[in-house]
């Protein structure tokens, strides 16, 4: 496969379609709420304003995603690293393994694990609005639901991961995931040179956000790094 296909898995359940010129703007750059940010809005007014649901029952969902970390993502991802067993449940079934951890999950979600390898690097995108693995990551980055990032991801990653600082050689195969309503991604990283003598807490504390979303790699305690 080559970087023109980006690995980008089909059967986007949004209904969006790539047949449109994407602009080419940097990740970092704002832009105005779009036609779906401005839609979430109101339609939460309105089911507030009808009664349907209250200002307590927002607050909590707000509590509860706030209690949602990217320190579950490490957690899960430094046990794969060390248990053989867990690492073939959680590419199997990426929400089954987490909930063996303790995590839970307050939606009907399917999480899919995707693991970069010496010859494949996954990188994750939403390109209709910002879905994302929040039952194990929390909140997703301001840059993750910028216009910019989503419609660039899917049509050169390499710039766009280069833009983060992490340069994919020529020979690794980049593979672009879409989430959907229904459907998220995480990134298991390649675990770091040097890190065999660490304990599972450790490894843990190696794993940023960024490198679950497959933007950078995990960086070893040397400062040496594979993607």
């Amino acid at each position: 496969m080559t970087d023109s296909d980006h690995g980008h898995q089909h059967g986007h359940q949004h209904g969006h379609q790539h047949g449109h010129a994407h602009p080419h703007a940097p990740i970092g750059q704002e832009s105005p709420p779009g036609y779906y940010e401005v839609m979430e809005t109101a339609v939460r007014e309105l089911l507030v304003e009808r009664g349907m649901i209250g200002p307590d029952e927002i607050r909590r969902q707000i509590e509860v995603l706030d209690s949602r970390t990217p320190a579950l993502g490490a957690k899960v991802v430094a046990r794969a690293w060390v248990d053989a067993e867990f690492r073939h449940r959680i590419l199997a079934d990426g929400r089954a393994a987490c909930e063996e951890l303790g995590i839970s999950f307050y939606d009907d979600t399917r999480l899919i694990v995707l693991e970069n390898t010496a010859t494949v690097h996954n990188l994750i995108v939403c390109t209709l609005c910002s879905c994302y693995p929040r039952p194990v990551l929390g909140l997703p980055p301001d840059w993750y639901k910028l216009k910019a990032y989503r419609a660039r991801a899917v049509v050169e990653p390499r710039a766009v991961l280069a833009e983060f600082g992490t340069v994919i050689p020529e020979d690794v195969e980049i593979r672009v995931s879409d989430s959907t309503a229904m459907v998220r991604y995480l990134v298991l990283p390649r675990r770091p040179a040097g890190t065999d003598g660490m304990d599972e807490e450790s490894l843990a504390a190696l794993v940023t956000r960024d490198a679950m979303i497959g933007v950078v790699p995990v960086a070893a305690p040397t400062g040496r790094t594979v993607q």
